[in-house]
């Protein structure tokens, strides 16, 4: 069984310094697992940890029902793919793939079936006689995977694997590995910074700062209903707007008021626990494509005078980069919608899709 369980686990090194600070999660057998984060948020180690590279600190790690603290990492039935490909360039690919057997003395004849089986799934059959120093970083990085394969793991681990790639090769090889998944049908653990790689990839998702745990959803439960305001920032491109003020009552009314001392109705929203906020210094948050150029079929909205400082065109839609007093806004619209650059132009907020939260904790209150 590839199910893999943290309870607690930290990682500390000398001089007190805290990389990881007590994470508890559970990662289903089969599951494509993807770990994403800020560079320095504890990501990589966690994995190193995972896979007997990185001494625990405190905590108890399971693969399957077994705790495995304290067994040696290549008794841990996982395999790891890394940034670096980390292939012997003088041997060719074959020897490559072939070289973790031949040292657990895997009889010749099996370990050639192995070889020729990951080599099929990958599609690197013509490339077996080639060494790494005569392949393009794509096709290293595949002969690294299927070094990975050969040894039939229970658990995969990546560690941003694709990351020396461009981006259309990048792009290819997200899609290469999602249908590997399927096909090898095994747990798979991934290191990211890159937000579309995780979304893209994960079947969930772990959202990590300063070795802490932020939230663990799917990837759709993590752009629709984010818990507090780094994952909102952190996940969708373009990074959520936000707007910082304090919740009040005005006239009888439930408001948001902006240090520009533009006025937000909340009365019309279901108020949850917005009431019990009164007076609170908030964050309004909301997406670029919830900024409209007209008011169209909204009918709970602010509408917001910007001046349009660049505009970025990407096919079928364009960004819109505002200046909204000070402060950097960015829109979505369509690629057809008409803004001249530096004209002031309002803009209407669709109160319907916006998030608040709590400026101190950073935790969403709506």
């Amino acid at each position: 069984m590839g199910e893999v369980r943290l309870s607690n686990i930290k990682k500390v090194y000398p001089g007190g310094a805290e990389a990881v600070k007590g994470i508890n999660c559970e990662i289903k057998d089969k599951e494509f697992m993807v770990l994403v984060g800020p560079s320095g948020c504890g990501k990589s180690t966690v994995l190193r940890m995972i896979a007997g590279l990185e001494e625990i600190s405190d905590g108890e790690l399971f693969i399957g029902d077994k705790k495995v603290n304290d067994v040696a990492a290549s008794d841990r039935g996982i395999a790891m793919v890394f940034q670096n490909y980390a292939l012997y360039p003088h041997m060719n690919s074959y020897e490559n793939m072939a070289f973790g057997l031949k040292i657990k003395k895997v009889p010749k004849d099996e370990i050639k079936e192995r070889v020729m089986s990951a080599a099929k799934i990958l599609n690197v059959e013509s490339l077996l006689d080639r060494k790494p120093g005569k392949m393009s970083g794509g096709q290293r990085q595949r002969i690294a995977i299927g070094r990975a394969i050969v040894r039939r793991p229970e658990v995969f681990l990546f560690d941003e694997p694709l990351s020396n790639l461009d981006a259309k090769l990048r792009s290819k090889m997200r899609i290469e590995l999602a249908k590997l998944h399927k096909k090898l049908d095994t747990t798979m653990i991934y290191v990211t910074h890159d937000q579309v790689e995780a979304m893209t990839l994960g079947e969930r998702i772990i959202v990590m700062k300063d070795g802490e745990i932020m939230q663990i959803a799917t990837p759709i439960d993590l752009f629709n209903d984010p818990q507090n305001k780094f994952v909102a920032e952190f996940i969708g491109s373009p990074q959520m707007n936000f707007i910082d003020g304090r919740i009040k009552i005005q006239e009888d009314k439930l408001v948001f008021k902006d240090k520009n001392n533009t006025i937000f109705d909340l009365s019309k929203l279901e108020f949850n626990n917005l009431k019990e906020n009164v007076g609170k210094e908030v964050s309004l948050g909301i997406r670029s494509e919830n900024l409209r150029g007209k008011q169209g079929k909204l009918k709970n909205y602010t509408i917001l005078k910007v001046n349009v400082v660049a505009i970025e065109l990407l096919g079928n839609q364009k960004h819109i980069y505002l200046d909204y007093n000070g402060l950097e806004m960015v829109a979505t619209f369509r690629s057809d919608v008409e803004v001249e650059l530096n004209s002031i132009i309002e803009i209407y907020l669709d109160l319907n899709k916006a998030y608040i939260f709590d400026k101190e904790t950073g935790k969403r209150i709506y």
